[in-house]
């Protein structure tokens, strides 16, 4: 059984290990999720290797990762969602989210998210936090907007080779 260090109502935070390359390969091998977060639309195991091996990091350096996220009442992993840096001379966090498809416009998103905005301001204490998506991701632009982000512009984002709608959420 997973230990969880944040509930929400649903969903219960928990931390990556080497052990978890199964769970990354169902969420950052699905199409469905990475359609928006690379420019291929896919993964390869090799990026999935690397994506999980990159949050590992980040907790081990920062405190922080994209958390991989269970349902409370079946245990099923429904995707992540959580920090990385940003700006750390400022303070700023990046905040993401990636679900997998049985937990995408399920209210997951929204749930997970102010959680996690609580967390970061009143445990971890952020300043800001940024948060950005593909130009054609509705769902994060609507999420965006609801959760009290303001738009700053556009910014070049690599893994797309796009310019993505921009957000800071200050303290």
């Amino acid at each position: 059984m997973r230990e969880y260090f944040l509930k929400s109502e649903r969903l219960g935070f928990s931390v990556w290990t080497e052990d978890d390359l199964d769970l990354a390969r169902s969420l950052w091998g699905s199409p469905d999720v990475t359609k928006f977060i690379c420019a291929t639309g896919v993964f390869s195991d090799e990026d999935i290797k690397a994506r999980l091996s990159l949050e590992i990091s980040n907790y081990e350096k920062y405190g922080v990762q994209y958390y991989p996220l269970f349902d409370l009442e079946s245990g099923e992993f429904a995707g992540v969602g959580g920090f990385r840096p940003y700006d750390l001379d400022k303070n700023i966090y990046e905040m993401g989210i990636h679900l997998r498809k049985p937990f995408q416009r399920g209210g997951y998103g929204t749930e997970l998210a102010k959680t996690a905005i609580k967390y970061a301001f009143e445990v971890k204490g952020f300043d800001a936090l940024f948060a950005g998506h593909h130009p054609n991701n509705e769902g994060s632009r609507a999420l965006t907007k609801k959760l009290g982000f303001t738009y700053t512009g556009d910014e070049f984002y690599a893994p797309t080779g796009l310019y993505h709608p921009s957000y800071i959420l200050k303290k």
